[in-house]
Formats: structure tokens, sequence, C-alpha cells
């Protein structure tokens, strides 16, 4: 099976999706469409656009290491700091591991977080999005630049900004070149948070899916 980059504009850049705090790059919420297809191998590549004043700037880049469903993800010792606790730190209020159910029961439980809604109580809409895929990607392998993003030739890769998100095959010569020199590029950077994420002095707030809006 050919490996592949996917590519997306992150709207916005709070360390919940992607969460690079703690060891681990993790995508866990939003991109349903990305979580339900990647696999072991695959690279995701975040760039900036105009909310954050960011276009054609790399924000993350990161290989795929493992899919693990939300439970897994719960239960696992490894990622137990990313549980949010929202009278934390920054770091702590932005944790990704917020879903899991309890045994025998199809209902998902949603821990306070960022996807919440203010009062702390689930946000049913965030649920119904976020659980359209189960599936939360972790990586190992994984370059975060946050507020520091650098300017990126995306035109290797012939993309464009937009909304939804696209893929590329990593066996293209052009796509494999550009994976390449990032790794090379930014060797001393892998597995290193560079910057802060660019809107992480406002991580108190809260996402609302339907609307767009945080508050």
């Amino acid at each position: 099976m050919d490996n592949k980059l996917y590519i997306y504009v992150v709207d916005r850049d709070f360390g919940f999706a992607p969460n690079p705090f703690h060891g681990y790059c993790t995508l866990a919420t939003c991109k349903p469409r990305i979580r339900r297809s990647a696999k072991a191998g695959d690279w995701i590549m975040g760039v900036g656009g105009g909310r954050l004043k960011a276009t054609g700037r790399c924000i993350y880049l990161m290989k795929v290491c493992e899919v693990i469903t939300f439970n897994d993800y719960w239960t696992d010792s490894r990622f137990e700091l990313k549980k949010p606790v929202r009278n934390g730190s920054k770091v702590m209020m932005v944790g990704d591991n917020i879903y899991h159910q309890e045994a025998g029961s199809p209902n998902w439980i949603q821990e306070d977080s960022h996807h919440s809604l203010v009062d702390g109580s689930p946000n049913v809409i965030n649920v119904i999005k976020d659980t359209s895929s189960l599936n939360v990607l972790i990586s190992e392998h994984f370059y975060y630049f946050g507020k520091s993003a650098p300017v990126v030739d995306l035109d290797v890769v012939c993309y464009k900004n937009r909304i939804d998100h696209d893929e590329r095959l990593l066996g293209s010569e052009n796509v494999n070149r550009f994976i390449i020199d990032m790794e090379n590029k930014y060797k001393n950077l892998k597995n290193f948070i560079l910057d802060l994420p660019f809107n992480f002095t406002t991580a108190h707030k809260r996402a609302d899916q339907a609307t767009g809006k945080v508050i």
C-alpha cells in the first residue's frame, strides 16, 4: 500500500489539534476524514492560513507511527498526561485525550476540555464530529514549529491553501523529495517544540465546530 502525505490548513493553533506535548504529537480531534484514512507510515502536514496570518508556513509535520482508538488512547498510560485539566497550566488545559466509553455503553463521554461547552458540559456537535472517526493518530517522529512556522515551498507538492485537505502519494518524486528535504533541514528539531502554538495565550477558551467560534 502506498503511503501518503496529507496536507491541510490549521485554522486555529491552540496546541489541542494537533497536540505536540509530552513527547508525542497527536491528532485526536477534528479532521475526521484524515483520522479515518491515515495509516502508519503516512505523513500529516498542517500549514497556516489567513486566520493565523501564516499562509504558506508549516506549523507541523508528523509521521504517523500508530493509529489507535479513543478508548485505547484513554486507557494507555503513555497518554495519561494528555487528559485535560481545565484548572491547570495551559499545556494541561489543551489535553486532547478527551473521549471514552464506559464498558458496554455506546455513548461517548467527553471530558471537560477545549471542545466542551463553557460550563464544562459536553458540546454535542463537537462530540458527533470528533467521533465520526474513532481513530487517534500518534507520532513519535514529528516537527512542531508553532509560531515560528517556516515558509515552505508548497508548489513542489502542488498544494494551494483550501478548506479541505489534499492527499499526495509519497511515491511521487516531488513529494518524496519534499519530505527528505524537510527532514534534512530540520533534523535537529525532530520531536522538539520549536515555539508555542499561535493561539496558546487563549488556551483557556472553547471551540465550537458548528459555528467556528471560540469563546
